[in-house]
């Protein structure tokens, strides 16, 4: 069997699962045919246990337990990428692996919503290291495009930006699914590093330069790095971060963000470079 690598690992050397993977890729047919409350608490009572011993036994048990989640993401994501649907489901284990070891049982969070981002993550980080481009479906292109024009039309109307919630409901769609709009529109393509983000009488920069730590050389972030970006966007000034988000959510050019917003390219540009030396901090990113 073919083992993905992402960062130069593959799932069989970083966690000495291989046997564990073939198995359920052999066995994908096959679930528990517990009830629901029986099967959670069995994955919590088994949570507990791997976080007392950290038995590598208990924690496959975890991963055949949990391993639909896998499948789901897989499933989905094959029909976004060309690569294979066994592939992902390997890259999708490491996710869930990874989720697994990081749980904290303290914090409450029912651990399927907790894994699922760790396992899209994991697939999303793997095709973006292997520069793969993932198609978004007409119809969110078109509304993310329309949401360009409400934003607009908001903005001349009430004198700031909507929310997501009042977005989506002036798109006639869920917050959820304006979420998933808006990280499709992010991770679509790898954001060069050489991107220009400063420019006119204070010269110019690029991301590369504002971004050093190799980790965050990307904003094609996973989906628990667009979580903390999230979490770390809401506590910049609402001026600042309209312009990050209009620039990196809504890939509108620094000159589009100056019309959008009513204001000049070089204050666009300040506010960017204000921006990410924050979310740096807010994000705990490590300085060279």
């Amino acid at each position: 069997m073919r083992s993905p690598t992402t960062g130069g690992y593959a799932i069989a050397a970083e966690f000495k699962s291989e046997e564990l993977i073939v198995d359920l890729l052999n066995k994908r047919g096959a679930m528990p045919t517990t009830t629901t409350n029986e099967l959670k608490h069995e994955i919590w009572q088994l949570l507990r246990e791997y976080q007392q011993c950290r038995s590598e036994n208990v924690r496959n048990k975890l991963v055949k337990l949990n391993f639909g989640l896998v499948r789901k993401e897989a499933h989905y994501w094959t029909n976004q990428c060309h690569e294979t649907y066994d592939d992902l489901l390997q890259v999708g284990c490491l996710g869930l692996i990874r989720a697994i070891e990081k749980f904290e049982l303290s914090k409450g969070h029912a651990f399927s919503s907790y894994a699922l981002p760790y396992i899209r993550g994991e697939i999303q980080h793997y095709l973006r290291d292997k520069g793969v481009t993932v198609r978004i479906p007409r119809k969110w292109l078109a509304l993310q495009q329309q949401a360009i024009g409400v934003s607009r039309s908001w903005r001349e109307k009430h004198n700031r930006q909507p929310t997501d919630s009042e977005l989506a409901t002036a798109l006639e769609i869920s917050p959820n699914e304006w979420q998933e709009i808006k990280l499709a529109w992010v991770n679509r393509a790898p954001l060069s590093l050489d991107v220009p983000i400063q420019d006119g009488e204070e010269g110019s920069t690029c991301l590369g330069e504002l971004v050093p730590d190799p980790h965050y050389r990307s904003f094609q972030l996973a989906q628990e790095d667009q979580l903390r970006l999230q979490q770390a966007l809401v506590q910049l000034e609402q001026r600042t971060r309209d312009v990050l988000e209009c620039v990196f959510l809504q890939d509108l050019t620094q000159k589009q963000v100056a019309e959008h917003l009513g204001i000049s390219v070089v204050t666009v540009s300040r506010r960017v470079k204000k921006g990410l030396d924050l979310m740096k901090e807010l994000m705990g990113v490590a300085e060279d």
